[in-house]
């Protein structure tokens, strides 16, 4: 049975586990309409990703998945942390607001903690993926233990590999367009940024089922991805405009201007976002994720409270401004083959 079967979906289609954004209604209603509907749990507690799955199981019957972030621990740089609060001093200044004195690290790292995977294992959902990174084999083997379909985000044939060689079931082939974090392994090495369809050619041959992520918003983009041989397709921009969504006014606005950047000044990994106040801010001495975006949050928040909505993540695929306002079952319905 192939993997689109196994996952109960009607069209190969899975909405992207947009963390802050892909809400239970969301997951549900994608789900409900035949596709694969998905939660981002890195930025969730225990007890909030608890309470996220078990609405979706609430208001689904049907198979949904879940994303776990396993970036390598950050190794603290007190001194880059320093210049790098002082390089926002100004935009603080601006809001008559103080800058963090120290950065907290809020989303620890699935390699790190087991709290999020403890979740997780308890409620079992249809698929788990991964991005920056591999679970350890311990957490592999416990998720199968559980019967959970498992895979993970690549940008290149060595991350596609390595995928291959831990014995996940899948590969979603983030592709240059792609909006939000950037799933590279190493942030530091080269990227040789493939866009989604060449990304996809090259990991086939792999023969481990390939879904295409990046720049698909429609259902020419969705047949394109599985002539180039993908077995489904991913979509967060897409779902951005949907009632179902958490996406804020000011994020939906921006969709619209149809711009987009990669910048590491957000969060201190590289990630594609609707241009804004923030991706202006040079992101060269970025101290590193997640430490980087406790500053970026307090920034916003300190924006937020003068009426100011430049700086927030408002991440967003190159095609963004082919989004368009309708409910989830819709958008599904456009991006179907």
């Amino acid at each position: 049975m192939d993997i689109v079967a196994r996952l109960g979906m009607r069209v190969p289609i899975i909405q992207a586990p947009m963390a802050g954004v892909a809400t239970p209604a969301l997951a549900a209603a994608v789900s409900n309409a035949g596709g694969l509907g998905s939660l981002g749990l890195a930025a969730m507690t225990p007890e909030q990703a608890d309470e996220a799955m078990a609405e979706t199981r609430r208001l689904t019957d049907r198979s949904f998945g879940v994303n776990l972030f396993c970036h390598e621990p950050l190794h603290r740089d007190c001194a880059a942390e320093a210049r790098w609060l002082e390089r926002l001093a100004p935009y603080f200044a601006r809001f008559d607001a103080p800058p963090p004195r120290v950065l907290g690290d809020a989303y620890p790292s699935t390699l790190e903690s087991d709290a999020l995977l403890d979740r997780v294992l308890a409620a079992a959902p249809a698929l788990v993926t991964f991005h920056f990174g591999l679970p350890r084999p311990d957490q592999i083997a416990a998720l199968r233990r559980r019967g959970c379909l498992l895979g993970a985000t690549a940008t290149s044939l060595a991350e596609g590999e390595r995928i291959l060689g831990a014995g996940l079931d899948l590969i979603v082939a983030q592709g240059w367009q792609a909006g939000g974090h950037r799933g590279i392994f190493d942030p530091d090495a080269p990227d040789g940024r493939l866009e989604t369809l060449p990304l996809v050619e090259l990991l086939v041959p792999l023969e481990l089922p390939v879904v295409a992520a990046g720049a698909i918003m429609d259902a020419d983009d969705t047949r394109r991805a599985l002539a180039a041989g993908a077995v489904a397709v991913q979509c967060g921009t897409g779902f951005l405009l949907s009632p179902e969504a958490a996406t804020t006014t000011a994020h939906r606005n921006a969709l619209a201007r149809g711009e987009t950047a990669m910048t590491s000044a957000i969060s201190g990994r590289p990630a594609r976002c609707c241009i804004n106040d923030f991706t202006a801010i040079p992101d060269d001495e970025s101290p590193g994720y997640p430490v980087t975006y406790a500053a970026g949050k307090a920034l916003n928040a300190a924006a937020v409270a003068k009426g100011v909505t430049g700086f927030g993540a408002q991440w967003a695929g190159t095609g963004c401004a082919r989004a368009v306002a309708r409910p989830a079952a819709d958008t599904l319905a456009a991006l179907a083959p």
